[in-house]
């Protein structure tokens, strides 16, 4: 059993969570605060032994590996050529505006949403259109008719979030299927990030349905990526894929990149390897305290802020903190006052709101919690 509980000093090292705001303690960046499995280090190690540190391209057993953890966790056999290899999902998500968009059409997505839904599209000087996912009996979905209403003959992308980054919801067969069917409808490239699939808090409850489950003939104007760097807390490396079915989607694809996409480092390739083929383990290990935790912020915060909202939390470790009905004015503003670091839910698309990062040892969540109920007390 992995001990989660081992505090990890990270200041002065270069962390982006840590070192960005010195003076606060740190909950936003989706980044935990745990070390990768040991299995990972070990391949970096092995990798940085050999001390040659050239261009690099996949190697055999990590193409394996990632047919392998496509068959057994999404239910998928993917010839090597659907495969595309990535310097990183931003990247990928502003490689796909370029690639399907011009300047003046547009790309639609729903909020709250990752901030780079929000941005990617100045990549090719197109218009974003954002519409608000509903609460409908307890639980975030899409608000179907809102969405008909917002296409334009100029809209050219879909980008979903799913596990939906910051609400934690894990949409169902039937949101996806009829999500691909709209897209279809409307002759939309479908982009589906999927990075936070293998954080799914529980999977017999709320299965994850992926874009590349769905039926043949939906799945042919998708892109779905994929990466193990949330999950086992490997992002700083910068590796990704995507699978995209249709030849011609791929092509045009990877057209877009010219010379604007990074080279893959040697040593990102073996940790995805390494993570994929000997990280469940470990990952059913993270599950498992990240339940606790998020069990943790549920029962805290309902019993000490009752007018905070909180949606159900299925995946990730994110909770997204609704603050509309606080009686102060800026929550955030007191929050950081307080002396800790939340993401301010402006930069998702909703201002009164916040995303807590709840990957870290469950002793400083407790802290924080306590914190930050005083703070908005």
């Amino acid at each position: 059993m992995t001990n989660f509980d081992i505090p990890i000093a990270r200041r002065k090292t270069g962390s982006l969570k840590w070192d960005r705001r010195p003076d606060l303690d740190p909950f936003w960046v989706a980044d935990m605060d745990f070390t990768s499995p040991p299995e990972v280090i070990e391949a970096i190690r092995k990798r940085v032994d050999h001390g040659v540190f050239g261009y690099a391209i996949p190697h055999p057993s990590l193409l394996d590996a990632l047919q392998t953890y496509l068959q057994s966790r999404i239910g998928v056999i993917t010839p090597e050529e659907q495969i595309v290899h990535l310097g990183g999902l931003v990247p990928a998500l502003s490689l796909a505006a370029r690639a399907f968009g011009k300047p003046g059409e547009a790309v639609l997505t729903c909020t709250p949403s990752y901030p780079p839904f929000l941005g990617i599209h100045h990549d090719a000087k197109m218009e974003l259109i954002a519409t608000d996912h509903v609460l409908i009996d307890g639980c975030w979905t899409f608000a179907w008719d809102t969405l008909e209403s917002k296409i334009t003959p100029a809209t050219k992308l879909f980008i979903l979030s799913n596990p939906q980054n910051p609400l934690g919801r894990v949409f169902t067969k039937d949101e996806i299927t009829q999500l691909a069917t709209f897209c279809q409808r409307h002759d939309l490239i479908l982009v589906s990030d999927e990075i936070h699939c293998d954080l799914i808090l529980d999977e017999a409850k709320t299965p994850h349905f992926s874009a590349l489950n769905l039926p043949e003939e939906l799945q042919q104007h998708t892109i779905t990526l994929l990466a193990p760097s949330k999950t086992f807390n490997i992002a700083g490396l910068g590796y990704a894929f995507a699978v995209i079915p249709n030849k011609g989607v791929r092509d045009r694809f990877t057209a877009a990149r010219g010379h604007t996409q990074p080279e893959i480092n040697c040593i990102a390739y073996h940790a995805a390897e390494a993570a994929y083929r000997h990280g469940e383990r470990w990952r059913q290990d993270l599950l498992a305290y990240l339940r606790t935790n998020r069990d943790l912020v549920n029962s805290t915060l309902s019993e000490k802020l009752p007018n905070l909202a909180i949606p159900e939390i299925e995946a990730t470790y994110l909770a997204w903190l609704d603050g509309t009905a606080l009686p102060c004015d800026n929550p955030i503003e007191r929050i950081e006052r307080a002396g800790l670091f939340l993401s301010d839910g402006a930069f998702f698309g909703h201002r009164r709101c916040f995303r807590l990062n709840f990957g870290t040892q469950t002793n400083h969540l407790q802290s924080a919690l306590e914190t930050l109920v005083t703070a908005l007390s």
